[in-house]
């Protein structure tokens, strides 16, 4: 393991979900020289910005954490958003640090990567195997194109890049909207709701059998950094210059039905669970191979439920301010 605390480190995307726990993170381990930007001070869409952000401050490590992110539903109604966003992003960082002689980078992408009739659990060797989920079809393009960015500056300027493929993630600061975010946060805030106004029935989108894993950001911090500190010689001994990210994740899974259940308790609803078929359930079933994770030394520590109470406990304290784009 490779540990340079006093280096500059960059997190993109730092009050998000994942960029903000990333932060904490690396301060815990006592990093002194973390630098990050808002939106209003650097617009990541713009690649002049970033190429001056770059010019003007000597980073020495990325952690790419922004990204356009969302559910079904908002995937389905912002494509063009999802797609444009996250490859222009991707793209302006990435040859930004490599013009500005940044060697390290961690990019993070989503295991919506994998194809939709994948065996599973997925292996990193499922990529580009098969058709894509039609839903979020333009947001995985994204992440692979990252992934490809990564990998290509590697292989053609010897850069580190790495990338690192979480499972559904959830926690602190996450998008709690209740229709435009992922199934944990906008279940959490709508059960709230009900306890709150005392409504008698929870309606959910689909059928509540598709499988799904789910893992606590703090948990994704915690691997994220592990995979950017690993000696190359241990990093390249497990991953491959044209399969080289990780899978990310718990290695366990629950139906949806199960996940509502769960929320049903950590927010007190006492009510009755319904579940709309009509409404896209997504692929059936989404479980990582964490294989050659834990090969490396990485295992997520936080359960199921007691993440749910502390990412509950975060918007209870926070629903006011919560983002509910």
């Amino acid at each position: 393991m490779s540990r340079q605390l006093s280096e500059c480190v960059f997190v993109a995307g730092h009050k998000g979900m994942v960029g903000s726990a990333i932060v904490r993170h690396l301060q815990a381990l006592g990093y002194t020289n973390i630098v990050t930007r808002d939106r209003a001070q650097l617009n990541l869409l713009d690649q002049h910005s970033v190429a001056t952000f770059f010019a003007e401050n000597k980073i020495e490590q990325v952690y790419m954490a922004a990204a356009k992110v969302g559910g079904i539903h908002a995937n389905n109604t912002y494509p063009a958003e999802f797609i444009y966003e996250n490859l222009m992003m991707q793209a302006n960082i990435v040859h930004a640090a490599h013009q500005h002689d940044v060697q390290k980078m961690l990019f993070l992408g989503s295991s919506c990567i994998y194809p939709i009739k994948v065996r599973q659990p997925m292996a990193e060797e499922a990529l580009l195997t098969g058709v894509l989920e039609p839903t979020n079809e333009p947001y995985a393009i994204a992440k692979i194109a990252g992934i490809k960015l990564c990998e290509s500056y590697n292989r053609q300027y010897g850069r580190d890049y790495r990338s690192a493929m979480p499972t559904n993630l959830y926690g602190p600061n996450d998008n709690f909207h209740p229709e435009n975010s992922h199934v944990i946060p906008a279940l959490l805030r709508r059960f709230h709701d009900a306890v709150v106004q005392d409504v008698a029935e929870v309606i959910i989108w689909g059928s509540g059998s598709p499988m799904r894993e789910f893992l606590h950001v703090d948990d994704m911090a915690g691997a994220s950094v592990h995979i950017m500190e690993l000696d190359q010689e241990q990093y390249g001994a497990h991953t491959q210059p044209m399969l080289s990210h990780i899978n990310v994740g718990t290695g366990e899974d629950c139906t949806i039905h199960e996940l509502a259940q769960t929320i049903a308790k950590v927010t007190g609803f006492k009510g009755r669970l319904s579940f709309d078929a009509t409404k896209p359930d997504g692929a059936p079933r989404k479980l990582m191979d964490v294989s050659r994770l834990e090969l490396l030394g990485w295992r997520a520590t936080i359960s199921l439920e007691d993440g749910l109470r502390d990412a509950y406990a975060w918007f209870s304290e926070n629903a006011l301010h919560a983002r509910s784009r």
